[in-house]
């Protein structure tokens, strides 16, 4: 018994660090498939293995380190089950003259809390938020690099890779899509659903935008509109679509200069667009507020190239000001544009 779990253990580890053949995989998957109790069995696994790299001091990932400490995890987690269970046998003696009353409710409530539980594991995802001002690079369980902009964020399920790859994106996200033909690899917000198989693409869907913009490198995918019924779009290298979700329509367009997504490297990149748009994200870069002293200004448009790791907010203050056509004031965090 002990022989088996260490050798589920190594499998749900190499699973994890993308380093599973395809055998290994099916053999993982058909292991989890056979009762709940193996399913919960990978889910504390995973929620172990995850604590462990998050808690690494090194900077560079080393899945020898990572395993050990994950190793140690687990030892602590079976002591704490050990001790829980010692107790709980202990509550049971105390009480064995109400072992037929507490037995059948008991009974109930096992079953009931088994069912709750499964949804809490199988519905609750794990998240990854980006602060303001920042950027956040990781890989998914089945190899896909994700990269979340400024005040991002990105969820997916416990048992991602297992039986979906779904995730669900708020902000803005670069998505190198580990190919896998048998199971597709969804990104959901509320206004757009972009199907892929593996691939290339850039999605941003911020709350406060008015517009939801896909772009696409290589590789193909398909987006279905989620305020309305509209025909799938299938998108193709050097295409992207706008979504306006005032209109509730998509729009497809191709990019003749190729997808601009240098936002990853730090470089933020103004192609005449409106000044809105422009303190939306320097707001998100920045970590900044941003107010208009009149709606005139927010007619005029602004081209720019700046990279936020070498210049400050201040230095495209400068540049926008430059062009005489607006003015601003900065206090601390707060900027007003006159």
């Amino acid at each position: 018994m002990k022989a088996e779990k260490e050798h589920i253990d190594e499998l749900i580890v190499s699973y994890l660090s993308n380093e599973l053949d395809g055998n290994a995989v099916h053999e993982l998957k058909e292991w989890i498939a056979a009762s709940v109790e193996n399913e919960k069995y990978f889910m504390q696994r995973q929620e172990i293995w995850f604590s462990a790299i998050s808690d690494m001091k090194n900077s560079i990932y080393n899945k020898d380190e990572a395993f050990q400490l994950f190793r140690k995890r687990v030892d602590t987690y079976q002591k704490n089950k050990m001790m829980r269970k010692r107790l709980r046998w202990k509550i049971v003696y105390k009480y064995v003259a109400f072992i037929s009353i507490i037995g059948f409710i008991s009974y109930f409530s096992y079953w009931r809390g088994k069912s709750n539980l499964k949804n809490v594991l199988t519905e609750t995802g794990i998240e990854v938020e980006t602060p303001i001002g920042s950027q956040t690079r990781l890989r998914l369980p089945d190899g896909t690099i994700v990269i979340l902009n400024a005040g991002s964020r990105i969820i997916y399920p416990q048992n991602f890779g297992v039986y979906n790859r779904d995730v669900e994106l708020q902000g803005e996200g670069y998505f190198e899509v580990a190919r896998n033909i048998e199971m597709p690899f969804y990104v959901k917000t509320k206004e757009l659903q972009v199907r892929v198989l593996g691939t290339k693409f850039n999605f941003r869907d911020y709350p406060e935008d008015k517009e939801v913009v896909v772009s696409l490198l290589e590789g193909r995918i398909v987006l279905n509109n989620q305020l309305q019924r509209e025909e799938e779009l299938l998108l193709l290298p050097n295409e992207q679509v706008i979504l306006d979700k005032r209109v509730k329509t998509m729009k497809k367009e191709w990019k003749r200069d190729g997808i601009n997504i240098e936002w990853i490297t730090g470089r933020l990149f103004f192609d005449e667009i409106p000044l809105p748009e422009v303190a939306q994200i320097l707001e998100r870069n920045y970590g900044v507020r941003i107010k208009f002293a009149n709606d005139a200004l927010k007619k005029i448009r602004f081209y720019g190239n700046f990279n936020k790791n070498d210049q400050s907010v201040r230095d495209i203050l400068e540049a926008l000001s430059a062009t005489e056509k607006v003015h601003y004031t900065l206090n601390d965090k707060e900027i007003i544009l006159y």
